[in-house]
């Protein structure tokens, strides 16, 4: 993979808790590694030899939006143009769920337009994720 050519960046829902901030990028982190494990460099060895597991091996910075405002990045995601980009979406119908069989239950029964999106994952081609998320503001 081109590290320089590629980039990940965080969507958040700029009123979120900071508890729920935390669950949510932990957990579009967690499924952003699996989709796209090489994007997870090899561990590493510090100088007193312990190991430690590989991380991602460039930046990911967390921007903040509205809902709606994901839910538009999400729409424009759909076009053809965006189609080698990976996203990744946390709803709040998912942070409800207790179970994963609960979640798959609940989404199959709740059409998309009636999701409300807590934050979103972007990884791909430097100028397309520039393109969708240049002018937003970092979270701090």
């Amino acid at each position: 993979m081109d590290y320089q050519n590629e980039k990940c960046v965080m969507v958040m829902d700029e009123q979120l808790p900071v508890g729920m901030l935390a669950n949510t990028a932990a957990i579009l982190g967690i499924t952003l590694g699996q989709k796209l494990p090489e994007v997870v460099g090899d561990d590493v060895v510090d100088q007193s030899g312990q190991t430690h597991l590989g991380i991602i091996a460039f930046p990911v910075p967390i921007l903040k939006r509205s809902r709606e405002g994901i839910r538009e990045l999400l729409e424009k995601l759909r076009q053809p143009e965006f189609q080698g980009v990976v996203a990744v979406d946390f709803s709040e119908l998912a942070q409800g769920c207790k179970t994963y069989c609960d979640y798959i239950t609940k989404m199959g029964n709740t059409p998309e337009t009636d999701l409300s999106y807590l934050g979103l994952a972007i990884c791909g081609s430097k100028r397309l994720v520039n393109q969708l998320t240049g002018s937003l503001p970092l979270l701090r």
